[in-house]
């Protein structure tokens, strides 16, 4: 066995949408192979090709030299095909042991248990996926729940490994315990491929990277032969300027201060546990953690989103706890919502109707019950041009805008209000590098000019790149809070995982 994949031509199609478009690749053993590119540019359509999960349009595949048809993740199974998805497949009340084996029919109606479990020991000892059989799912931490699945994998016989954004809810120090085990198995004649958008991981672990854009594969290299700057070329298909520098800003009074707030997650369990935090005039403070760890309920309860079960909310020094969105919209608090299409703005609803969704009451947009079509249109037209959001037309639906001008526009809306507090949930999510710079000076500028800014990334990076202080948020509880510059990575890894001890 070669464990070698070879993908050519392959062309798949959806209803309006060209997702891969004659793409080719290969996939060689003792290689970790990075698929990189931006949201929607066909790196998951691809792999999902390649698992069985859809058929191609066009194009052929072959495994070990043999053609091979896919007509389900069974046939990629038969294969040694075997992928580890974003959001894992496990079921938490079973056993690790429970979890590997789940679906396999080649064990009949005896469960041999003590069979099965040496079975997993052997291969986490043999890749150092060091976890316990016994152990129920819901007992383990992410990054062991992610073993589990690679476990899987690799029980049924998997020699071609792919992972879907493998670190997106891994810290820093799951991170890098997950590229060893990508090494190892690739040193033992595996093939790996991990998809991701992160340029930093793929000049950490990969061997070979791929980048695909608008479904195309742009270019094939060797990690030793490419750099974080080229890559972000070919990602967007055009040279990028260096991001600006985070400037010097004294900070004012404080504007968000919680104490000891308390909040239930949609299932009535405890989300937010005793946080108590402050973010002042002209600061930036992020919020790092695993995501599900209480980020968005912490938005919701200062939005007026959620209720506050116990605890204190107060903005510019007044008591808004549990007050109605409405009342902290007037305020002086913006809100830019993790689900920028669902939640943030209307998809069926033109530009026009999107920029006055909060303004709608003010004389300036309406007499009465009437609203001022030319005053709209004006305001429309003015913050369009001001924040270099790509349109169509001004009464065109919002869902036909980009990942990246959709969050441009939400920008728009909410920073022409002058906010107090702007409380951004993943801003950059799913955007190219162009879209995440512009983001990031946009949100610059209002600390610049005096906004206090709640800010939730899950990408450690970015957090430390545009914060003056860190908050590391675990299971609903702030473990420690430090400043930005000079942060330890190492510590703040630790403390997404559930240790105390920050810096004060």
């Amino acid at each position: 066995m070669t464990n070698t994949v070879e993908m050519r031509g392959i062309t798949k199609r959806f209803p309006g949408v060209l997702a891969n478009d004659r793409v080719d690749l290969t996939v060689r053993a003792g290689q970790v192979h990075a698929l990189l590119g931006e949201n929607g540019a066909g790196k998951s359509t691809l792999m999902s090709v390649l698992t069985g999960l859809y058929r191609p349009d066009e194009g052929e595949i072959s495994v070990d030299g043999r053609r091979a048809v896919l007509r389900s993740p069974g046939d990629a199974i038969a294969l040694g095909i075997g992928m580890v998805h974003q959001h894992f497949r496990l079921v938490r009340p079973f056993t690790v042991a429970e979890n590997v084996v789940l679906g396999d029919r080649s064990l009949g109606f005896v469960y041999r248990r003590r069979e099965i479990q040496r079975k997993i020991e052997e291969l986490s000892s043999r890749y150092g996926l060091r976890v316990d059989p016994g152990a129920k799912v819901w007992q383990l931490s992410v990054g062991e729940q992610q073993r589990v699945e690679i476990l899987k994998a690799l029980y049924r016989g998997a020699r071609i490994l792919i992972l879907d954004e493998p670190t997106a809810v891994l810290t820093p120090q799951e991170a890098r315990e997950l590229y060893r085990t990508l090494r190892r198995m690739a040193d033992q004649g595996q093939a790996v491929v991990f998809i991701t958008h992160k340029l930093e991981e793929v000049m950490d672990a990969a061997d070979v990277i791929t980048v695909l854009r608008d479904g195309r594969n742009v270019a094939t290299v060797p990690k030793d032969e490419t750099n974080p700057r080229e890559l972000a070329r070919l990602m967007v298909g055009r040279e990028l300027s260096p991001e600006k520098p985070k400037e010097a800003v004294e900070c004012g009074g404080t504007v968000l201060d919680l104490r000891g707030v308390h909040v239930q997650n949609d299932k009535g369990l405890p989300a937010l546990r005793d946080v108590s935090l402050t973010v002042r005039a002209g600061e930036i403070v992020g919020v790092a953690g695993v995501a599900g760890n209480g980020q968005r309920e912490l938005a919701e309860a200062v939005t007026g989103l959620r209720r506050v079960e116990k605890g204190k909310v107060l903005i510019a020094g007044a008591d808004l706890t549990n007050r109605s969105p409405r009342e902290i919209i007037d305020a002086g608090v913006s809100h830019i919502p993790e689900d920028r299409l669902g939640m943030g703005l209307v998809p069926g609803l033109g530009v026009h109707d999107n920029v006055i969704l909060k303004d709608y009451r003010l004389p300036a947009i309406c007499s009465g019950p009437l609203l001022k079509p030319r005053a709209i249109h004006a305001r429309a037209t003015e913050l369009v041009e001001r924040f270099d959001v790509k349109v169509a037309g001004l009464d065109s639906p919002v869902r036909l805008l980009s990942g990246g001008n959709l969050q441009k526009l939400l920008l728009a809306r909410e920073i022409s209000a002058r906010p107090k507090l702007i409380v951004a949930m993943l801003p950059t999510r799913g955007l190219d590098v162009g879209a995440t710079a512009a983001i990031h000076q946009m949100l610059l500028a209002q600390r610049a000019s005096g906004a206090a800014i709640l800010f939730a990334s899950e990408d450690l990076d970015e957090i430390l790149r545009l914060s003056d202080r860190v908050a590391v948020i675990c299971d609903g509880r702030i473990m420690g809070e430090m400043p930005a510059e000079g942060a330890d990575v190492e510590e703040i890894g630790l403390l997404m995982a559930g240790a105390r001890g920050g810096r004060a």
